[in-house]
């Protein structure tokens, strides 16, 4: 992601757009606690108005009270388990229209109606396996079970005990960072010796993870997105081709990476629009500004200040990348609440229009 951030900045400034981009650059070390404290340094010490950043919920929603207080903007590039929505962030990453309601459709079209769900104790995992339970019960199908682990932990294996001995129809990983990454090597491992083919689906794997993980356990997984490094358009090919020059033939670009440098070039697009860099003068700038980005057209909706997207379904492989076997035909209206979900649509045999998702909201989804 901070590769992403630079790469944006550089382009930016080295266009001459008639002001220049400065990052300060503040690690918090993926501790939720410090994200707190660096975001209250950054606006009181350093009068930070724009903020790019923020992987996890848990560092996000640390943030927001302090960003929404000051009247500041955070850029969030990170996709996130939706149900949430403020004047004072744009959300460029994925929405849950954008990935889980398309992941979910095909596994109840193409695979099974019953899903095992294993996950990271925390909000992305909460809410996104809600959604995907009440998906599969409104199929008719049921959650075989759900179970967690806490941040960082990294002892799997009674969870793929309990796998291969129920041996499910499919996996459904919400699990983060290396907990992620020990539970796939060791489910490949136990699976292969019992003989038995349980395919994972998920909502977060890229690319750099698919190298972490290893090339046998880490391919066949089948992941649901908007952007991998192989999306076949023109500014993608021109983006990854500046990618590997700046930063190695052998970096692997995420979604995250290239979701951040959006949101450095949404910025710029919305500063240079509005002549000025106060937030509420480049929120506006920033609503409907279409901006054609690596992953494809992208524009934030001004009703919840989240961006419409494209989602695209894609099966890992052995070099490391994401074959796509499936993508909407244009860009979808964010939906953060799912207000507009039609359970009964997911599990149809033939596949909803395209328009689907783009309508406007016609009820109240009440979330208990």
């Amino acid at each position: 992601m901070l590769n992403g951030a630079l790469l944006g900045i550089e382009q930016i400034n080295a266009a001459a757009a008639g002001f220049s981009l400065e990052p300060l650059i503040v690690d918090s070390g993926g501790d939720p606690a410090r994200y707190y404290d660096d975001c209250e340094t950054m606006l009181r010490r350093d009068n930070v108005r724009h903020f790019i950043g923020c992987y996890t919920s848990a560092a996000r929603r640390q943030v927001r009270p302090l960003i929404e207080g000051s009247d500041a903007l955070l850029w969030h590039a990170a996709r996130y388990e939706g149900f949430e929505s403020s004047d004072n962030v744009i959300y460029v990453g994925a929405a849950p229209n954008h990935n889980v309601i398309p992941l979910a459709r095909y596994m109840l079209r193409h695979i099974a109606r019953d899903v095992f769900c294993v996950g990271s104790n925390y909000v992305w995992t909460w809410e996104t396996n809600r959604v995907m339970r009440e998906i599969v019960s409104g199929a008719g199908g049921h959650m075989i079970a759900e179970r967690l682990l806490d941040l960082g932990e990294t002892a799997v294996a009674h969870m793929v005990q309990e796998i291969v001995r129920r041996k499910p129809p499919v996996v459904f990983n919400t699990l983060v960072g290396e907990s992620s990454y020990r539970f796939v090597r060791a489910l490949h491992a136990a699976a292969a010796s019992a003989g038995v083919t349980i395919p994972i689906l998920s909502c977060s794997l890229c690319e750099p993870e698919l190298r972490l993980i290893g090339p046998a356990a880490s391919a066949g997984c089948i992941v649901s997105s908007a952007y991998f490094e192989s999306v076949a358009r023109p500014e993608n090919h021109a983006f990854v081709t500046r990618w590997k020059r700046r930063f190695g033939a052998d970096s692997d670009i995420s979604v995250d990476g290239m979701s951040t440098f959006v949101c450095v070039m949404l910025l710029a697009r919305a500063i240079r629009r509005a002549g000025s860099t106060e937030v509420g003068a480049v929120r506006r700038a920033a609503a409907n500004y279409r901006y054609d980005s690596p992953q494809g057209p992208i524009w934030v909706d001004p009703d919840n200040n989240h961006c419409f997207l494209t989602p695209r379904l894609a099966r890992s492989m052995l070099d490391y990348k994401f074959e796509i076997f499936w993508e909407a035909d244009a860009p979808e209206r964010p939906d953060p609440y799912l207000a507009n979900l039609d359970l009964a649509a997911l599990g149809a045999t033939t596949e909803a229009g395209s328009g689907a998702m783009n309508k406007r909201p016609s009820y109240l989804r009440v979330v208990k």
